[in-house]
């Protein structure tokens, strides 16, 4: 079955008509014939968006009811049965009600695609997860409902709608995007124009890698090897030393001069000839790097100019930024130009910055000097030829045997610059030189005395020796930089895993940029520990985990170059066929993924451990609250039933009474134990599901204080406090609970509920926008050093030999507060109250309620 293609049109913010747009295309395409059906599109009372519907087939929705509360969603089964050729379903981020079915409605737009269904959908900029975080920063609004980013990138075709901030303003203030009452609160937060401005460059900038990846795909496919730039992008070259610190900040002051542009930072294990990579200067310029926005790469490669061009070509770098050559000038002669100069020479379109620093032409000691190049090879080959005849001509008139030395020197010379097919030609040609003009009979190449056949022997084996070993250190030489470099990537890999900072995907990122491949893609077994292979195999067992890189192999018969990790493991690397030295290599990074595996399962067991310890800390407070502190209440209610089933005395109705509220006291101790061991026990267990949405502080305040005496609380809210974000059940226990311990241990206080917004000038959370519930008492108070240990669970004043004494209860009401209170996104503190006393602070965010209605 052919798949559905998916439409998203993504608006830069709430209200700029994405819904309008996509029934405005739906009708379109109606008009062509097409079937289409609106599967769920949601109008949020404006009207112009509701007209769009009418000559549409709409599907009813699918009506859940949820904590007492019905809910309209996708009638995904209803759509699939009706299967028509288009549907329309609005909100691609919306998280499905539980019952629903799949958690998140793009998920249901994904079976949609899977029947051969096309789908239009839309979707706001502050609903991307990568922008989730930047949309909070410029807004001061937390969104909830989030569709990561690589979903939507699998669109078909993604459609940008914008309009103006300021055209944006005036639909919002003429009533086209929210109701009368909101509109002034709406103005005057989420939609400042500068909020916009900056929601609208940022849905720019996101679409922007959708078009780069789109160019990226389109060059591959017709194989177009010329970079073409659809924004700035800046390779800085990290050469190991101190020097990368002052190419990263010329770099950052070049990006500084345009928008949107990216900063890469790569370091190649072998610089240009110069020793020592420093590891304390390239973990500060991996820090520098984090701090000036960019990502920071580690690229293996023999040629280090080679690796820096590939990874540059590779990611569509528009500018390159080097350090100048350490190296002299005369050096060049011998180990051929530098790094910066051979990027310089091939860097084809791209633009190259050679910053020079104060260690340029330093000289410094050059660690590859015993590579050979091809042109010292060639240079050996020439003085092969030519150094023989100048010792010939210049010693002329000397022995045999001291012009036999001189040839030897040169041939020792040639070695050490050509290497070893050279100095074997210098050997030859030096002999037959010297048996020519030098050994009797002179002009002949006869020889004979026997003595002087020997000496040229020796001459010839002692000059081949000392070509050989030229050209074996040579080797070693290129073994020793190999080695080295393997093991600048094996340090690499251990900083990561002993740093724990490296993931799975971050590690395949690392191989795909060492090796310089297009795509690398991580296989799983399916077929071991009985599992079954998943109906997308090809019946081989192997599905993908994880890839990173542009077409990454979807099977490992697809990928160019597999290694198999373990039984359960496989990477598949594809561009390229990985070549036998690398391997080695390649089979680190596979012990690297299998020790990522080991830490996460430690990590996993260690948490599991750590949940069993505190469990059983819980297990063991609870017993000793059982046998204290319950059984105290059940002790009097017992002696009060008792007392009343006494046939024998008869009981005034005043002592009746009195044994009736004493049962009912003692009941009410009970019930609120044990309430508060359920709330730890649901806490710890992670088994409390808070279901957020605005509510004001008035609303939950008088359930909260029931049972209070009301001469012991004063309430002091202002009329117009804001609503806040909060569950009102889980909102009531935590004023409940802090009230009731603060009666307990202020008895002679009254207590101050205080309510404010910005009090203090410290109301936020986040530096997001809070409102502050104030719990005050007069009491003895608690030390400095004991507020921590307050909010523990099994904690209570009298067990630390402060407040008063014979206090009741099992020491959860503050942490489960505490616990309730974060578990809603607020915060719970306790201060010292000014002239003796605790005050505890309820701090929950303003409510984002008008953004529930986008």
């Amino acid at each position: 079955m052919t798949r559905g293609i998916l439409r998203i049109f993504l608006g830069a913010a709430p209200g700029v008509g994405k819904t309008y747009s996509m029934l405005e295309e739906g009708h379109a395409q109606a008009a062509a014939g097409v079937d289409v059906v609106a599967g769920i599109v949601l109008d949020h009372g404006r009207e112009q968006t509701r007209a769009q519907l009418a000559g549409l087939e709409v599907l009813p929705a699918r009506v859940i009811s949820y904590r007492g509360t019905d809910f309209a969603e996708l009638d995904l089964a209803a759509l699939l049965a009706r299967k028509p050729a288009l549907a329309l379903v609005d909100e691609y981020a919306h998280s499905n009600i539980p019952g629903a079915g799949n958690a998140k409605r793009w998920q249901d737009v994904e079976e949609l695609l899977a029947a051969g269904i096309n789908v239009y959908s839309t979707v706001n900029v502050q609903h991307l997860a990568s922008l989730g975080d930047v949309v909070e920063t410029i807004t001061g609004v937390r969104q909830q409902e989030t569709v990561p980013d690589d979903i939507v990138r699998r669109a078909d075709q993604i459609e940008l709608v914008d309009i103006p901030p300021e055209l944006l303003r005036q639909r919002l203030s003429t009533g086209h995007v929210y109701a009368a009452d909101k509109v002034d609160a709406a103005l005057a937060n989420y939609f400042r124009l500068g909020n916009l401005t900056a929601l609208r460059e940022l849905a720019l900038l996101w679409l922007a890698d959708r078009v780069e990846e789109g160019v990226a795909a389109y060059r591959e496919s017709h194989g177009i090897a010329t970079s073409w730039p659809t924004r700035e992008r800046v390779v800085v070259g990290l050469p190991g030393g101190p020097v990368g610190e002052v190419l990263l900040r010329r770099a950052a002051r070049i990006l500084s001069r345009v928008s949107g542009g990216e900063l890469l930072a790569v370091h190649v294990p072998r610089s240009d000839g110069v020793a020592g990579d420093a590891p304390s200067a390239l973990e500060g310029q991996r820090q520098l790097v984090t701090d000036l926005g960019g990502t920071y790469h580690f690229v293996g490669g023999a040629d280090p100019a080679a690796a820096l061009l590939d990874f540059a070509r590779n990611v569509g770098a528009t500018q390159i930024v080097i350090g100048s050559s350490r190296r002299k000038p005369r050096l060049g002669f011998l180990n051929g130009p530098g790094v910066g100069a051979r990027v310089v020479r091939d860097a084809g379109d791209m633009d190259v910055h050679m910053v020079p620093h104060p260690l340029s032409g330093s000289g410094g000691p050059v660690r590859n000097r015993g590579e050979l190049n091809k042109k010292r090879v060639m240079a050996g080959f020439i003085l092969a030829v030519a150094l023989p005849i100048l010792v010939e001509l210049f010693t002329g008139a000397l022995s045999l045997q001291t012009t036999m030395v001189v040839q030897l020197a040169a041939t020792v010379a040639v070695a050490l610059v050509g290497g070893l097919w050279p100095a074997v030609l210098a050997a030859v040609w030096g002999s037959l030189l010297l048996n020519y003009f030098s050994a009797p009979p002179v002009g002949t190449l006869n020889i004979s005395d026997p003595e002087n056949l020997l000496t040229l022997a020796v001459f010839l084996l002692v000059a081949v020796a000392v070509a050989l070993a030229v050209d074996q250190s040579a080797r070693r030489s290129r073994e020793a930089i190999r080695a080295g470099a393997e093991a600048a990537t094996l340090s690499e890999l251990a900083r990561g895993i002993l740093a724990s900072q490296d993931t799975v995907q971050v590690l395949l990122e690392q191989l795909r940029d060492h090796f310089a491949m297009r795509a690398v893609t991580l296989f799983r077994n399916t077929t071991s520990a009985g599992a079954q292979p998943a109906s997308a195999q090809d019946g081989n067992g192997w599905s993908m985990e994880a890839s990173v890189g542009d077409e990454p192999p979807q099977i490992p018969e697809q990928a160019d170059t597999l290694e198999e990790v373990s039984e359960h493991w496989m990477l598949g690397l594809s561009g390229r066929i990985l070549p036998a030295s690398d391997r080695r290599l390649l089979s680190a990074f596979g012990a690297h993924l299998l020790a990522l595996e080991q830490r996460e399962a430690l990590s996993v067991t260690q948490r599991e451990n750590l949940q069993l310890s505190q469990d059983n800390n819980i297990r063991t407070s609870v017993l000793r609250a059982v046998s204290h502190d319950l059984r105290t209440p059940l002790a009097g209610i017992k002696l009060a039933v008792s007392s009343l089933r006494q046939n024998e005395v008869t009981f005034s109705p005043e002592d009746e009474a009195e044994l009736l509220g004493t049962i009912e006291h003692y009941s009410d101790r009970m019930d609120l134990l044990v309430g508060n061991l359920l709330d730890m026990s649901r806490l710890s267990a992670q088994m409390v599901s808070p279901v957020v949405g605005p509510v004001a502080w008035q609303e939950v305040l008088p359930a909260a204080l029931h049972g209070v005496p009301s001469d012991r609380v004063r309430r002091e809210l202002p009329p117009n406090m804001p609503a806040i974000d909060a569950d009102p059940g889980l909102l009531e226990r935590v004023i409940a609970n802090i009230v009731e311990n603060a009666v307990k241990y202020a008895p002679d206080s009254e207590i101050l509920v205080v309510g404010s917004i910005g009090g203090s000038g410290s109301a936020t959370i986040n530096g997001h926008p809070a409102s502050e519930l104030r719990v005050v008492d007069h009491g003895k108070g608690v030390p400095a050093a004991e507020v921590m240990a307050m909010f523990k669970p099994f904690q209570r004043l009298d067990d630390v030999s402060y407040g008063p004494q014979g206090g009741t209860g099992v020491g959860l009401g503050l942490a489960v507060a505490k616990g309730f209170t974060e578990i809603m996104g607020g915060v719970l503190e306790a201060a010292q109250t000014p002239g003796g006393g605790l005050t505890m602070i309820i701090r929950m965010p303003l409510s984002t309620g008008i953004m529930r209605t986008l």
